[in-house]
């Protein structure tokens, strides 16, 4: 008995210690050589307590298939030209490709298509006198593939992008099949957050139309050229216009190809912000050749459709390095090297929701949790201690215990607390009291029967196990449901409730049962105040 209580005390002591230890982070700061050897995360407070930007991001699918396609029927024109197959007419109608060629070049094609786009199946042939129309398409199951791999790809960019933006404890996840969720604490700009995050940040270098943009005046622009608009800073005021510029439709370059993007200081002027690109040895080759051939031609730099300048190339640039200028302040060419470091989405993102809650609602929050904690905890106690008298007070331990092990158990995971989460800390509370309400109304019932105060205890212990295990894990089923299909504020309910359930089994039977046979031993009693 002796021995079993000695290593009943020593674990709920140790966890103990391990836990104020966890806990301690939260009270003061860690500081000098006591930071190799003590932890120093303290408890991470949700989007509803500290305040910051919740956002729901939806991804255009629709544009994304479209691109996909559009990139697909180039690279069908371009390996037909290059393997010398002559055809007709080719275009895209949907998700299908038709191409028209000579009868001589029917199995010429068919070859090609066979070794060069396996992903493309032949859907119809119509054959004709003097020609044969192919039509080919592509199966459901890559376009689900595509669009899988788009989530995971913009899901992963975005991450980038908030890491690079400085945010502590962002919550970035995917929802549904293209849908993203975006939180982000104690965020006070939440314009610049929702520019940094929901900007596409496709950048491509188009050359400009300088045989036709003489003559253009407006309307559709000519066969082979597009229309984009150009912005225009104003240094001195800081607004900034829009104005029309002749573009040639074909991209000679875009941002696949680069490495690195920087702010720099420099510019026109030479003391404003710039961004300095950097393009691996491939971009790098392509970017001497554009600028060798075109020298006294103008080059415009395009970010999601808007050119951001077109400088004159002035002579042929080796080393892959090339830059965005256009009257930026330090925070706007930050903020531009930020998207661009971390990559262009795969599509376009439109924001379906978007939530800022400020801190002065956070604070609220805590103090209105906090308070409704203390006076909880405060009446649970003292209905114990009055309806169960010393009993009571065991069972009020057990309770501490049980919080400090939340606690600590908190710190340790890095778990983030939000307000669903202070409900399932009070609710573990109520949990734990229900649990020693069971036990100690079984110990009754056998001091009815007659039996010593040591007996009773164990017998109570013994015949309320299993109803206390029963409960509680039917509720830690039915949290980890929570966890699996509920939203960002129910899990965070889940996980508090699934810990705090776990630590409940321990205290309020395990500890509780520990101080009550030390009691026994200790003084031998004859009653039980309970």
């Amino acid at each position: 008995m002796l021995k079993s209580l000695k290593f009943r005390f020593g674990l709920v002591g140790i966890f103990l210690l391990i836990s104020v230890v966890y806990c301690l982070p939260n009270v003061f700061e860690i500081r000098g050589d006591l930071r190799k050897y003590l932890p120093t995360d303290k408890i991470h407070l949700g989007l509803d307590l500290k305040g910051g930007v919740h956002l729901l991001l939806e991804m255009d699918n629709e544009k994304l298939i479209s691109t996909v396609m559009d990139r697909k029927l180039d690279a069908i024109k371009d390996s037909l030209m290059k393997s010398g197959v002559r055809f007709l007419s080719l275009e895209r109608t949907g998700n299908e490709f038709h191409v028209v060629v000579r009868p001589e070049q029917k199995e010429k094609l068919l070859n090609l298509f066979i070794n060069d786009f396996p992903d493309l199946k032949l859907a119809r042939q119509k054959e004709k006198p003097d020609e044969v129309e192919f039509s080919f398409s592509i199966p459901e199951t890559y376009l689900s593939d595509v669009k899988e791999n788009a989530a995971s790809q913009a899901l992963e960019i975005i991450r980038n992008r908030i890491d690079q933006f400085g945010v502590t404890e962002p919550v970035v996840a995917k929802e549904g099949e293209n849908r993203i969720l975006v939180q982000l604490p104690g965020i006070k700009d939440p314009e610049r957050a929702l520019e940094i995050v929901g900007k596409t940040a496709m950048l491509e270098f188009k050359l400009v139309d300088e045989e036709n943009i003489k003559y253009y005046t407006g309307g559709p622009p000519p066969e082979g050229s597009e229309v984009l608009p150009m912005r225009i800073k104003n240094r001195e005021t800081g607004v900034e216009t829009k104005v029309p510029i002749l573009l040639k439709k074909q991209s000679v370059l875009t941002g696949e190809f680069l490495t690195n993007a920087s702010v720099r200081i420099g510019g026109e002027l030479g003391s404003e912000p710039y961004v300095a690109l950097e393009f691996n040895r491939e971009g790098a080759k392509i970017f001497e050749k554009i600028t060798s051939e075109n020298v006294g031609k103008r080059l415009a730099i395009v970010l999601d459709n808007v050119v951001y300048s077109a400088p004159v190339i002035k002579e042929r640039i080796s080393g892959g390095r090339a830059s965005i200028t256009g009257a930026f302040t330090m925070e706007e060419a930050r903020d531009l090297a930020i998207v661009l470091r971390a990559g262009a989405l795969p599509a376009p993102v439109k924001v379906v929701q978007n939530i800022t809650i400020g801190p002065k609602l956070g604070q609220d929050s805590i103090r209105k949790g906090i308070r409704a904690s203390i006076l909880g905890g405060v009446l649970v106690v003292l209905f114990m201690v009055f309806y169960y008298r010393v009993s009571g007070i065991i069972a009020n331990i057990a309770l501490l215990l049980n919080m400090i092990y939340l606690l600590g158990a908190f710190s340790a995971l890095k778990a983030t607390l939000t307000l669903p989460g202070i409900a399932g800390i009070i609710l573990t509370v109520g949990m734990g009291v229900d649990t020693n309400v069971l036990i100690f109304e079984r110990i009754r019932e056998e001091l009815r029967l007659g039996k010593t105060p040591r007996a009773a205890i164990d017998s109570g212990y013994e015949k309320a196990w299993i109803t206390i295990f029963d409960s509680h894990v039917t509720t830690l089923i039915t949290t980890l449901i929570l966890f699996l299909f509920g939203t960002g504020p129910i899990r965070g309910f889940a996980v508090t409730l699934s810990i705090g359930i776990i630590i409940n089994l321990f205290t309020a039977v395990f500890g509780s049962k520990a101080i009550f046979d030390f009691i026994i031993l200790r003084y031998k009693l004859r009653s039980l105040s309970i």
